[in-house]
């Protein structure tokens, strides 16, 4: 593996803002590691912190780094998965002589690598690790401890900042979406209750269960109801109604299939 190389590699299953925050934060923890070979930095939601890769974050400056991560997690065993689990910095000085991940070893050991430091971060939710690797042995988590350490700080910080920012942008926009579709979906429940003899609450519950029958967004079938006024689905309003409410005698399928087609 060449020494202090500059590629980079980044698996992103989160915003695209978040791999590249990792990129930036692997290059300078390997640049602000001497005797490090380059730096992987890793983020999972608080509730895959157990070591669960199935929603996560990675960068490194090496592909051949990318795939320790890969490795861990897959095998459920490394310093990555140690500090997560501890919260606190995990390594070892020289694999070669260090078993306790034999999987994460042999790859690592396979690579090129002997020594390796891995410090975790967390912050509103968000965990994220960095790690260093070392050609040669010796303790690398000392190095990292500085540094890298007040980087990772910083870095976490603003990642899970702009993360619950995202967050909450998303919820605007839901919010406005049911805000500027809640006239439509209330014409359409007045419409339900005059052909169906029904409260508010049920012809609500009709037009949400009908949109989950039939895959249509909610919206988008009470747009429907309200441009016919609800003429010509009399028959098919009622059968669903029916057919949504099976009972003693009464069959627990109708013909939903093309409603408001």
């Amino acid at each position: 593996m060449p020494d202090r190389t500059h590629i980079r590699t980044a698996c992103q299953t989160d915003a695209p803002s978040l791999g590249r925050g990792l990129a930036e934060l692997a290059e300078q923890a390997a640049a602000g590691t001497p005797d490090s070979c380059g730096a992987t930095a890793t983020a999972v939601l608080a509730e895959e912190s157990s070591g669960a890769a199935a929603d996560r974050t990675t960068a490194a400056t090496h592909p051949d780094l990318s795939a320790l991560v890969s490795v861990q997690m897959s095998a459920g065993e490394g310093p990555i998965l140690a500090a997560l689990d501890t919260g606190r910095p995990a390594g070892a000085d020289d694999l070669l002589h260090d078993d306790r991940w034999p999987s994460y070893r042999a790859r690592a050991l396979d690579a090129g690598v002997r020594s390796t430091a891995t410090l975790p971060f967390a912050c509103d939710g968000l965990t994220v690790t960095v790690s260093v690797y070392g050609l040669r042995p010796g303790p690398l988590k000392k190095a990292a401890q500085g540094t890298t350490e007040l980087l990772g700080d910083l870095a976490t910080e603003s990642m899970a900042r702009d993360r619950l920012y995202r967050a909450a942008l998303v919820q605007v926009d839901q919010l406005d979406t049911a805000l500027r579709t809640r006239p439509v979906v209330d014409q359409a429940c007045g419409i339900v209750m005059y052909v169906l003899g029904c409260d508010a609450e049920q012809a609500f519950d009709l037009l949400r269960r009908l949109s989950q029958r039939t895959n249509k967004k909610l919206a988008e079938l009470a747009e429907t109801v309200v441009r016919t006024r609800g003429r010509g689905l009399e028959k098919e309003l009622i059968a669903f109604d029916r057919s949504a409410a099976p009972g003693p005698g009464r069959p627990a399928s109708g013909p939903d299939r093309d409603l408001l087609g």
